[in-house]
């Protein structure tokens, strides 16, 4: 496996930890006094800083850390050392050196080179997402959580991954660009696809579903739940048969899904007025029985104990240091390739080990400490 040099900042820490769950050496260059990541809030009062970043716990997990002041001469020669003997580093610009010293080091060097852009909402804005999320008759609404940094750390793992198969089968690197805001706007594909075809402007669609007529959100007794009704007929059929309004069951020509889709909302308001009684666990086993796509709408907090996620090995009950007794989540690609992910590291937690296989002495890493040049 290679030797990746994380100096990313929130946008691209997704990415190399994806690279660290599929078994890289990643190892987290970041300053004595804490980078911006560990810093990012919310910030957890059990554990003590720098280790309290939520952020830092989940996009660090994995990772080595080697604490290095790079506005120093000795730092920047230490980078230097680190990148003579890695395969790849993903930085976020600017880079920490000049591009020409950074390659001299290592001239077969992969350097992924990361323009994060404005901040996540303004790239989220400007890359015409906010445009077609929220309500149709209200404001462009955010998407729930970090949609955004995570969509740019998948784009900056395959990136990587794929230059370093590449460095692999010629025995050259290469340099890769990525753009966050690029990597946002290929989301949005299906707006171009469907105005150069149709002419007409993807609308906001709230908690509506957009691909058949009787999709989308709706409440129940404890909370919500969404469903989307197959449009072929033998789907409304099996659909009548989990929701039994008369006006579903009386009126034949719901059964064409042409009229489904003029009718939509009157559909969406009847099954609403149904589902309000029930359980949304309840509504989704009966749907799934009925082969009906249905889903709970799931918040976070039951995700922590959900079994399949613990079953699939996503989730791994640990007994961590700073927090206790949790289910860490050792991520998607982590749980296929049976990787055993390390929490996240304290500060430094590898300096020590990485200057020791660089070949420094105990009397030049004292003297490094000492100057304030690492900890």
């Amino acid at each position: 496996m290679a030797r990746i040099l994380d100096l990313t900042s929130l946008m691209g820490a997704y990415g190399t930890r994806l690279l660290a769950e599929l078994g890289h050496d990643v190892l987290r260059v970041e300053s004595p006094k804490a980078d911006g990541v560990r810093r990012e809030a919310p910030i957890l009062g059990a554990a003590p800083r720098p280790e309290a970043g939520a952020f830092h716990q989940f996009l660090n997990a994995g990772k080595r850390s080697a604490a290095i002041d790079l506005a120093t001469e000795g730092g920047r020669k230490l980078l230097l050392a680190l990148v003579a003997k890695a395969d790849a580093a993903v930085v976020s610009l600017p880079l920490p050196l000049a591009e020409e010293k950074l390659l001299a080091a290592n001239p077969d060097l992969v350097l992924v080179r990361l323009d994060d852009g404005p901040p996540e909402l303004c790239a989220y804005a400007s890359a015409g997402l906010l445009a077609i999320t929220g309500e149709p008759d209200g404001k462009p609404t955010m998407l729930g959580g970090h949609v955004p940094c995570a969509a740019v750390g998948v784009h900056v793992a395959l990136a990587t991954a794929a230059a370093l198969i590449g460095k692999e089968a010629t025995g050259k690197g290469q340099i890769v660009d990525i753009s966050a805001p690029q990597c946002l706007a290929s989301l949005a594909e299906q707006v171009w696809v469907e105005y150069s075809a149709s002419g007409e402007m993807m609308e906001r669609l709230g908690s509506r579903g957009g691909i058949t007529a009787v999709a989308g959100a709706l409440p129940c007794a404890d909370g919500h739940w969404m469903i989307s009704v197959p449009p072929d007929p033998r789907g409304w059929a099996n659909f009548v048969q989990l929701v039994p309004h008369p006006a579903f069951k009386d009126d034949g020509s719901l059964a064409d899904e042409a009229m489904r889709r003029e009718r939509k909302q009157e559909i969406l308001d009847c099954i609403a007025e149904w589902s309000r009684k029930q359980k949304k666990n309840e509504i989704v086993e009966q749907a799934q029985s009925l082969h009906i796509p249905a889903a709970a709408v799931t918040n976070p907090l039951e995700l922590i104990d959900d079994p399949q996620l613990l079953a699939r090995g996503f989730l791994k009950p640990i007994d961590h240091p700073d927090f206790g007794k949790i289910n860490f989540p050792v991520g998607a690609l982590a749980s296929m390739f049976h990787q055993a992910m390390s929490i996240a590291p304290t500060l430094g937690e590898s300096t020590k080990l990485i200057l020791d296989e660089l070949g420094y002495s105990v009397s030049e890493i004292q003297r490094l400490k000492d100057e304030g040049i690492v900890a």
